[in-house]
């Protein structure tokens, strides 16, 4: 049975709580970056043509629970959404047992992290949470792969629960990428740990064509093959674990192409001289920043042949941009394929934005913990609530 969209109810008149992520970057108490407020937009608009009265829940940063936080306040969030909707957006207090809306037709509530018991997804919260309205629509992504109140514990309590329009075109992204990819599937994945994308890369070895990996990531697959990598950061004992997966990728047929060359430096920083080294080559006291210029050409050429990309991570230091050559270059590769792509990660999110290729990606991701749980093949919290609940229903009918 599949989940509920809140396209198939009828929201008219109803008290709609929709769990958007607006958990975005502020600076001197203003928005900084308004890329999650912008990607809710089309679900709250549906839900105002429909005639819903809307209420609207997010979280902002890590305050400590039950405690009002100024600094963690989603005024400048009301602020940035009113001037987006050209409509009032009034920011509401004290609103976990019960408030007037008075004639309003849509509010924000404040930071849902302020109520004690959220992040642990306490029971009597979400039972007042699902209190509150007529329908519960799930329209974060972003923080799906969290069970907390306002994301889970309401799906079991609300009269009527559905995933929002964001919520769906993630998964439905995401599904296309996972479990019926055109071939070939080039995936990029990039990062400084191995450890932090091992279960990603577990996931993905077995699914792709070409994984191409950078950062520090790639300095432990090269660590593995027996090159030394001087003061580079890697994993030594995750060694065995590149040795693994370059191994199981064989066994498929698949490649894990390695830089043959990388731009090095003894010091990451915009005035230091950096060079361009054979992977054979690297001094002890070098540090590698980025990938060199045939390795790029490769890279470059793998992702022309793929029908399908992923693309999770820079794989080079770009914040300094004699070391941003390989991001670069690896932005462009995918923005001119003609390929079904998706991308996701914060440090992903930032080339993609400081590379002006937006709207050359097919589905850019706002979520990034819950991007990767799905990546690896988990069940995210939200999806096994949605699906208790329509067992509980079938039951009961």
């Amino acid at each position: 049975m599949p989940i509920p969209k809140m396209s198939d109810l009828d929201l008219k008149g109803k008290r709609v709580l929709i769990r958007e992520d607006f958990n975005v970057p502020l600076k001197n108490g203003e928005v900084t970056s308004d890329l999650r407020i912008r990607a809710a937009l089309p679900t709250i608009k549906q839900a105002l043509k429909a005639g819903a009265r809307i209420m609207l829940a997010s979280h902002l940063g890590r305050p400590t629970e039950g405690v009002f936080d100024e600094t963690y306040s989603l005024a400048p969030v009301a602020r940035e959404l009113s001037k987006l909707l050209k409509m009032e957006v009034p920011l509401i207090q004290n609103w976990i047992d019960g408030f007037n809306m008075g004639d309003a037709q849509i509010v924000l509530l404040e930071n849902v992290r302020f109520n004690h018991g959220e992040t642990d997804n306490n029971v009597e919260l979400s039972k007042k949470m699902a209190a509150l309205c007529d329908v519960f629509i799930m329209d974060a992504f972003a923080t799906s792969h969290r069970a907390e109140s306002s994301t889970c514990g309401i799906i079991k309590y609300a009269k009527e629960a559905a995933t929002g329009p964001l919520m769906m075109s993630e998964l439905e992204a995401l599904s296309k990428i996972m479990d019926k990819p055109a071939h070939p599937v080039v995936a990029i994945v990039g990062g400084s740990k191995v450890s932090t994308k091992l279960a990603l890369l577990d996931s993905l070895v077995k699914k792709v064509d070409a994984l191409i990996i950078g950062g520090g990531i790639a300095n432990t697959f090269l660590a593995a093959e027996g090159y030394t990598v001087g003061k580079s950061l890697y994993e030594p004992d995750l060694i065995d674990e590149a040795e693994r997966l370059t191994i199981e990728a064989k066994q498929r047929k698949a490649e894990i192409p390695l830089p043959v060359d990388v731009i090095v430096a003894e010091r990451f920083a915009e005035d230091a001289e950096s060079y361009v080294r054979l992977v054979s080559q690297i001094d002890d006291n070098e540090k590698i920043f980025d990938v060199g210029p045939d390795t790029i050409k490769n890279f470059i050429s793998i992702i022309k042949k793929a029908k399908t990309i992923l693309w999770n991570g820079p794989i080079g230091a770009f914040e300094i941009e004699e070391f941003s050559k390989g991001t670069q270059a690896i932005a462009k590769a995918i923005a001119d394929s003609k390929a079904f792509k998706v991308a996701g990660g914060g440090d992903t999110l930032a080339a993609i934005e400081k590379y002006h290729i937006n709207d050359k990606i097919d589905y850019i991701s706002t979520g990034g913990g819950a991007f990767l749980t799905v990546l690896e093949g988990k069940k995210l919290p939200v999806i096994a609530a949605f699906e208790e609940r329509m067992i509980k229903n079938e039951k009961v009918a």
